[in-house]
C-alpha cells in the first residue's frame, strides 16, 4: 500500500500541475486545429493531451488524491474534449447532435455530483464513464488527422458508442444514487 505524499486538502501537487497544464493547453489545441492546414500537429497535440489525462490519474493514486484533484481533474476532462467536439462541429467533421446530447450528460452529471458533494459523498467515475471518456478521446483523436475522411467508418460508430456509453453511465449514476437513498 502506498503512503499519501499529500492530504485530501493539497492544492499544489504534481497531479494538479499535469491537469492545470492540460487546461490551460486545451486552448492551444483549439486553435491549432482552427489554423491548421492538413498537417498532424493537431492530431499529435491532441494525443499528448489525452495521455496526460490518464498520467494525472495515475500520480494522484501513487501520491494521494485530494479534493481540488477531485474537482479539477473532471474540469480539464470536460474543457478539453467538448472545446475540441466544438471546433470539430464548426468544421463539419463530427454531428452536433451527439456533441449536445453528451453534454445535457455531462451537464447533469456533474450538477448530480456537485449536489452529492455538498452532502459530504464522493461519486467517482465508474468504468463505464472512463470508457466513455476514452471513446471520446479516441474519436477526437482520428476526427483531428489530416485524413480524417479515411476514418469516417469509424469515426461516426465511435461517435454512437461515446454518446451511448455516455447515456448508459449517466442512467447508472441516477440509479446507485436512487438506490442509495
Amino acid at each position: 500500500m502506498t503512503s499519501s505524499v499529500y492530504g485530501p486538502t493539497a492544492i499544489r501537487t504534481p497531479a494538479n500541475l499535469i491537469t492545470l497544464l492540460r487546461i490551460l493547453a486545451t486552448p492551444l489545441v483549439v486553435v491549432f486545429v482552427l489554423n491548421d492546414k492538413g498537417s498532424y500537429w493537431p492530431a499529435a497535440m491532441w494525443f499528448v493531451l489525452a495521455l496526460t489525462d490518464g498520467f494525472d490519474g495515475f500520480v494522484a493514486r501513487k501520491q494521494g488524491a485530494t479534493r481540488s484533484g477531485a474537482f479539477l481533474d473532471p474540469l480539464a476532462d470536460k474543457l478539453m474534449v467538448f472545446s475540441t467536439f466544438g471546433v470539430l462541429v464548426y468544421l463539419g467533421r463530427i454531428s452536433i447532435w451527439l456533441v449536445l446530447i453528451m453534454g445535457v450528460r455531462e451537464l447533469a452529471v456533474s450538477l448530480y455530483r456537485t449536489f452529492a458533494l455538498k452532502n459530504g459523498v464522493s461519486v467517482p467515475a465508474g468504468m463505464l464513464g472512463k470508457l466513455k471518456m476514452v471513446s471520446q478521446l479516441f474519436v477526437i483523436e482520428l476526427a483531428l488527422l489530416p485524413d480524417y475522411r479515411s476514418f469516417a467508418l469509424f469515426i461516426s460508430p465511435l461517435m454512437l458508442l461515446a454518446t451511448a456509453l455516455a447515456i448508459v453511465s449517466a442512467y447508472q449514476y441516477f440509479r446507485n444514487a436512487s438506490l442509495a437513498t
